[in-house]
C-alpha cells in the first residue's frame, strides 16, 4: 500500500477513481494515495476532513494542511513519514501500533495533529507510553533535585533563607564544598563510633572499676562522647532546617539516629541520680542493648550511593522472586526436618529431639552452611540430608537470575536517567543564556517574562520535595 505510484487520482473536486473519492497526500516527501471511503470511517480525524474538502473554501483547506497544489490536487504535510505509516493503520485495521525507533511522546503529538485519540493505541503501546512518561517524570524529578542543589532562592529572606541554606548544607553534599566536607566528617564519625563500639568490647582494652567490674577504657569513652556530641548537633541542625518536622520525626533513618543518641543521655541521667539507680534490674544491660542500634547509622550512607539505592530498588521489584524463595525454603525445611526426625528418633544417640528442633538442621543443610552441631547418624538420615541440600541448592539458584536481571535493569536505568538529567540541565543553561541575550535587547521584556515567573520557584520546589527528602 505504502509508496505505490498510481496513474489515477482525484483532486478535491470529487472525481471518481476506483469507485470513490481519492486524495493524494505528500508526507515529508513521501507520496501516498488514499481513498475517501476508507478515511470517512473515522470522520472526526484530519484525513477524513480532507476527503470532504470539495465543500471547503481555500482558507479551510489551508488550515488542514501545510500546502496544497491546486493543479495536482496534492496535500503537503511537513510531518514524519514513518509515524504516518502507523497513523494510516487505524483506517485499515482499527488500531495503531507504534513501531520501534519512534519516540512515543513524539508519536502522541503526531496523533494529536491528525486528530486521533489515544484510545486507538494498542494496549502494548499504551504500556510502553506509560513507561516513557514515568521515565520523563523521573528525569524531571532529578532535574528539579539538581536545581535545588545548585541554585539559591533570590526571593527568600531572613530565617527562611537561612533554613533552606542549612538544609542544603546538612542534606545535600553535592550542593557545595562545605556540604561535601560535612558529609565526609559525618561519615568519619560514623565509622569511628562503630569501631569504638566494637573495640570497647575487647577484654584486654577494658579497665576495672572500684568494684572490680570491667568497663570501657576512659579514652574510648571520651571518643564516644565526642562522636555522640557530633551526632546530636547534626541531628538537631537537620531537625531545625527540615521543611516538614512531622515527616522528619517519622522517617525510619531519623528514628535510627535518635535511638543511637538517646541511650548516651539516658545513661548520663541515670548516673546523675547515683549508683543505686544503675543497679536496678538490668538497667545497664537494657541501655547497652539500645546503644548497639547506632551501628544502623551505616545505612544512612545509602542516600549518597547510587549503587545501594539501585540495589534497594532491585530488591523491592524482586519481592515476588524472594517470596517464592522463602516459600520453597519453608516447604523444604518443614518436609526434611520431619523426615529427619522420623528417621533419627530410634537412634540411641540421636540429635533430633523434636521436629521444631530439627528446623535448625534443615535450614543450615538446605543453605549448605552445615555447622555440624546437628547431624544425622543413620543411613536413611544421611540420604535425607543429601537430598535436602541438593533441593536447597536448586531452590536458592532458581530466583537468583531474575533478581540479577532486575538489578542490571535498574542500574542501567539509573545511569540513563542521570545522563539525561545532566543533558537537560545543559539545555536549560543554553536556553537561559539565549533568553538573557534577548533580555538585554528589551529590558521591559526581561522584567515581565524572565524575572517574574522565576521568583519563588526554587522555594516552591524545595517545599514540594519535603515529602520525599525526609525519607532516606
Amino acid at each position: 500500500m505504502w509508496g505505490i505510484q498510481r496513474t489515477r487520482f482525484a483532486d478535491c473536486s470529487g472525481s471518481d477513481a476506483s469507485g470513490g473519492t481519492v486524495i493524494v497526500v505528500n508526507i515529508g516527501g513521501v507520496r501516498q494515495v488514499l481513498y475517501g471511503d476508507v478515511l470517512t470511517r473515522y470522520p472526526d480525524t484530519r484525513l477524513a476532513e480532507l476527503a470532504g474538502c470539495s465543500l471547503k473554501s481555500s482558507e479551510d483547506i489551508s488550515s488542514l494542511c501545510d500546502d496544497y497544489d491546486h493543479e495536482t490536487g496534492e496535500f503537503y504535510f511537513d510531518r514524519d513519514p514513518e509515524a504516518f505509516k502507523c497513523i494510516i493503520e487505524l483506517y485499515y485495521y482499527g488500531e495503531i501500533h507504534v513501531k520501534r525507533g519512534i519516540c512515543p511522546i513524539c508519536f502522541m503529538k503526531e496523533m494529536e495533529f491528525w486528530k486521533i485519540g489515544s484510545d486507538f493505541l494498542d494496549d502494548c503501546c499504551k504500556s510502553h507510553l506509560k513507561e516513557v512518561e514515568d521515565e520523563l517524570a523521573e528525569i524531571a524529578e532529578k532535574v528539579k533535585t539538581i536545581l535545588v542543589d545548585r541554585e539559591g532562592d533570590p526571593s527568600a529572606r531572613g530565617w527562611q533563607r537561612l533554613q533552606v541554606s542549612l538544609w542544603r548544607l546538612m542534606e545535600k553534599p553535592e550542593s557545595s564544598l562545605p556540604a561535601h566536607v560535612i558529609a565526609i566528617v559525618s561519615f568519619i564519625f560514623i565509622l569511628v563510633s562503630s569501631v569504638v563500639m566494637c573495640v570497647g568490647t575487647i577484654p584486654d582494652l577494658q579497665v576495672e572499676d572500684s568494684e572490680g567490674n570491667l568497663s570501657e577504657h576512659p579514652t574510648l569513652e571520651i571518643i564516644e562522647t565526642v562522636c555522640i556530641g557530633w551526632f546530636t548537633v547534626e541531628y538537631f541542625l537537620r531537625l531545625i532546617s527540615s521543611p516538614n518536622k512531622i515527616k522528619f520525626f517519622l522517617a525510619f533513618m531519623n528514628i535510627i539516629d535518635f535511638m543511637a543518641i538517646i541511650p548516651f543521655f539516658v545513661v548520663l541521667i541515670l548516673t546523675s541520680f547515683g549508683a543505686g539507680v544503675m543497679e536496678l534490674a538490668n538497667v545497664q544491660q537494657a541501655v547497652q542493648a539500645l546503644r548497639i542500634m547506632r551501628i544502623a547509622r551505616i545505612f544512612k550512607l545509602a542516600r549518597h550511593s547510587s549503587g545501594l539505592q539501585t540495589l534497594t530498588s532491585a530488591l523491592k521489584s524482586s519481592f515476588k522472586e524472594l517470596g517464592l524463595l522463602l516459600m520453597y525454603m519453608g516447604v523444604g525445611v518443614f518436609l526434611f526436618s520431619a523426615l529427619g526426625y522420623t528417621m533419627e528418633q530410634n537412634h540411641p544417640d540421636t540429635l533430633f529431639t523434636s521436629i521444631p528442633q530439627s528446623f535448625w538442621w534443615a535450614v543450615i543443610t538446605m543453605t549448605t552452611v552445615g555447622y555440624g552441631d546437628v547431624y544425622p547418624k543413620t543411613t536413611l538420615g544421611r540420604c535425607n540430608a543429601a537430598i535436602s541440600f541438593l533441593c536447597g541448592v536448586i531452590a536458592i539458584a532458581l530466583p537468583i537470575h531474575p533478581i540479577i536481571n532486575n538489578f542490571v535493569l535498574f542500574y542501567n536505568k539509573q545511569q540513563v536517567l542521570e545522563t539525561a538529567a545532566k543533558h537537560e540541565i545543559e539545555l536549560m543553561a543554553l536556553r537561559s543564556g539565549a533568553a538573557e541575550q534577548e533580555a538585554e535587547r528589551d529590558s521591559h521584556s526581561s522584567d515581565t517574562t524572565l524575572r517574574g515567573p522565576s521568583e519563588g520557584l526554587w522555594l516552591t520546589v524545595w517545599k514540594m520535595q519535603s515529602d520525599d527528602s525526609c525519607n532516606y
